[in-house]
């Protein structure tokens, strides 16, 4: 038993060493991830902003009602617009719109950058109401995949004061993290912070995952310093912003800055976070208690209908590579072993575990909207549970 387990790990190890051959100027946890991390950083189209902040499946069902509502309209609509922008007419705001409603191509989008150019233009010193048209135009480029589009806007001198909402910026910022426009994304983050756009939470969690993407010194020093400055502020850091911090400390081996990001963490019960420790406590030599941390995950044996702890193989290489030919090498792949047996080690990378989709808030279930009045007593229930 014990000789098959020293095999396997053997057989990591080996991998393991193969990758820092080949890239040996990248340092050994580099030497180990990067190979995953990069094929990561190419491969992952994860959009970071739940439905709840880009409203995709709202704006597009409001755009069919108004489709539905314009069919009977003489004419095309979009195309009379066309010419009243040739004929230099007055834009109003019902107009524009009824425009950013019915674009359903490319085409049409040329059509309403031109008409939200030219409506800023003619309103620039006027407050727009409540509707903003910002949010609008970018979910448009958002549905049509028009990234380009949305990054030229944003950045667009011309239109500074139009988009002066943090949403607008937000959904531009991660269609281009989607596609891998990093140093678009910072230039769009740039041109919100020097139009004073204050950033949200939302913000703070997209300017680290830029960063972690572009995983360069400077990109390094920007995400940290973003960090320090709401704190400072005293604003809330989403976990995931943190995560994507703590994840680019450890890309350029800042162990002791990582260490300090993550004690921030309020709530570290993740997997993710599971995962970002483990791989702290192995760069920062704490061997010994990277094996106790997954010796309480392969501890007793839970009901089946509770999650257990799962581990990225390559947490689990880079565990096996620091204990080679050390005190600790039997007990580190017997615990290896252990986890795999249990299913608790998964092939999915780090960097797609950073890249995720959260789910946003939960809608109640219909019974919670049930009825707020009795039949019998035609007085208001003081509680659903005594819904009859």
């Amino acid at each position: 038993m014990v000789q098959s387990v020293g095999n396997m790990a053997l057989a990591r190890v080996g991998r393991c060493c193969r990758s820092l051959v080949l890239e040996p100027s990248k340092g050994l946890f580099c030497g180990v991830l990067q190979s995953g991390w990069t094929e990561g950083c190419l491969g992952a189209k994860r959009h970071l902003l739940s439905e709840d902040v880009i409203k995709l499946r709202d704006f597009q069902q409001r755009k069919l009602a108004v489709a539905h509502r314009a069919v009977g309209m003489k004419g095309n609509y979009i195309a009379e617009f066309s010419q009243k922008l040739q004929r230099n007419e007055l834009i109003l705001r019902d107009e524009l719109k009824l425009l950013l409603h019915l674009c359903h191509s490319a085409d049409d989008m040329v059509i309403a950058r031109d008409a939200i150019s030219r409506y800023h233009a003619e309103n620039r010193n006027l407050l727009y109401g409540d509707f903003k048209f910002g949010p609008l135009f970018m979910r448009l480029c958002y549905e049509l995949d028009l990234d380009d589009l949305a990054a030229s806007t944003l950045t667009d001198k011309s239109m500074r004061g139009f988009f002066h909402d943090a949403t607008s910026f937000n959904i531009g910022i991660d269609m281009l993290f989607t596609k891998g426009s990093y140093e678009h994304a910072l230039e769009v983050l740039r041109t919100m912070r020097n139009q004073g756009v204050p950033f949200n939470k939302d913000t703070v969690t997209l300017a680290s995952g830029t960063c972690y993407k572009l995983n360069t010194a400077e990109s390094y020093r920007i995400c940290t310093a973003l960090i320090e400055e709401e704190q400072a502020k005293g604003h809330f850091i989403p976990r995931h912003a943190y995560c994507f911090a703590v994840a680019l400390a450890l890309r350029l081996n800042d162990v002791e800055k990582a260490q300090s990001l993550y004690s921030q963490i309020m709530s570290s019960d993740s997997r993710l976070c599971q995962n970002i420790k483990v791989l702290l406590l192995i760069m920062s030599g704490a061997v010994t208690d990277a094996i106790s941390f997954l010796s309480a995950a392969t501890g007793p044996k839970s009901p089946s209908f509770v999650r257990k702890p799962e581990f990225s193989q390559e947490v689990v290489d880079l565990l096996l590579l620091r204990s080679e030919d050390g005190p600790h090498m039997m007990k580190v792949e017997q615990i290896v072993s252990d986890l795999e047996q249990a299913d608790q080690v998964t092939q999915q990378t780090l960097d797609s575990m950073l890249c995720y989709t959260p789910t946003g808030k939960r809608k109640p279930f219909p019974i919670m909207e049930g009825r707020r009045t009795s039949r019998r007593t035609l007085k208001p229930l003081q509680s659903t549970l005594l819904s009859e």
